[in-house]
């Protein structure tokens, strides 16, 4: 991975190779690990609208900007460029995290226009960042929407959402959460370097299962269908979420904004390097000769006779696996106000 230029910076530096990135000197198949560096955000809202006619939510929480996971095809990785960061090693590496992403909660939702419509986390990078584990913001949003019974509906990587279950599980008796676990492969050599810092497939899986035996409606991810890369891998990660507890499955095709495709390329060079011109053949088939396509209606899908396949052979193969498609639908019918934050009268954080 390397760390390009914002397309919004006018000065650049070029860093010598045995410069700060240079240190990351791992095996392929063990990448050597990367200093992250955290910082506060000091947003003052935290529920995002959404209006785009292809995204299965109106609103989205992202408590945590950036992602460690450091998946090369992450569609999100130039929402950095707005920070004045690269959207190569900065994304994966400098990390946004909104301290007062519960508090904020807590305002919003008292608010008269709020009716306790679902909202998603996850609407830009994964909420289960490696972080988490000692910050619980998500956490303490979950604990908050359990005694709201604010719906809310998660797509995650990490297997850490587990740790959860009893929140969801809580909403979920209400119809007021389900959880998607995003698989792209199964095939944990690859998953190593094409998301060298996400939980392996199994820990997915396993998550999966505990939250399905929490009473959480859970579901499979398969994205980003990668064509002539994961495309063969559909039926079987779908038989295997199945096996786990899945209820639904969906899946996206691959998207490569702005500098993500440049990003990918490399990748591909670096680690599939026989396979980089089939790749990058069949992405232009699905996306109009092009690396990306951007146009609601076909970003999530693509379109052409090899993006019809894929859908098809998606279709068929989730048919067979006994799973539904589409997220279920959540209730706002149990949704109450929260109280005014203890803060207010006692002068201590909650």
């Amino acid at each position: 991975m390397t760390n390009p230029p914002g397309r919004f910076e006018r000065l650049t530096v070029e860093e010598d190779e045995v410069g700060a990135y240079a240190e990351r000197q791992g095996s392929d198949d063990d990448p050597a690990p990367l200093k992250t560096e955290y910082f506060r955000d000091e947003s003052r809202s935290l529920i995002t609208g959404n209006d785009s006619p292809d995204v299965p939510y109106a609103f989205s929480v992202n408590p945590y900007r950036g992602c460690e996971h450091g998946c090369v095809y992450c569609y999100a990785r130039p929402t950095h460029e707005y920070l004045g960061l690269s959207a190569g090693l900065d994304f994966e590496t400098r990390i946004f995290v909104k301290e007062q992403a519960p508090e904020l909660l807590r305002t919003e939702l008292r608010r008269r226009a709020w009716k306790g419509d679902p909202v998603a986390m996850s609407g830009v990078t994964d909420p289960y960042q490696p972080v988490e584990r000692r910050l619980c913001l998500v956490r303490r949003l979950l604990e908050l929407m359990a005694d709201c019974r604010q719906p809310v509906t998660i797509v995650t990587k990490s297997a850490l959402v587990a740790r959860d279950a009893d929140l969801l599980g809580e909403l979920a008796r209400h119809q007021a959460a389900h959880v998607c676990l995003t698989v792209t492969t199964l095939d944990e050599g690859l998953r190593r370097t094409l998301e060298p810092r996400a939980a392996s497939s199994d820990a997915r899986l396993g998550a999966l299962r505990r939250l399905a035996d929490a009473g959480v409606p859970v579901g499979v991810m398969v994205s980003p269908v990668i064509p002539g890369l994961t495309d063969h891998e559909i039926p079987a990660i779908l038989a295997a979420a199945a096996g786990a507890g899945a209820r639904f499955a969906e899946f996206t095709m691959l998207r490569l904004p702005h500098g993500v495709s440049d990003l990918f390329d490399q990748w591909l060079a670096a680690h599939a390097p026989d396979a980089r011109n089939k790749v990058l053949g069949r992405i232009r088939e699905v996306r109009a000769g092009a690396l990306n396509d951007g146009r609601s209606g076909s970003r999530m899908r693509g379109e052409g006779p090899l993006a019809d396949v894929t859908e098809r052979l998606f279709v068929t193969a989730r048919e067979r696996a006994g799973l539904g498609g589409g997220l279920p639908p959540l209730s706002s019918a149990s949704f109450r106000r929260p109280w005014p934050s203890p803060s207010l009268f006692d002068g201590q954080v909650p």
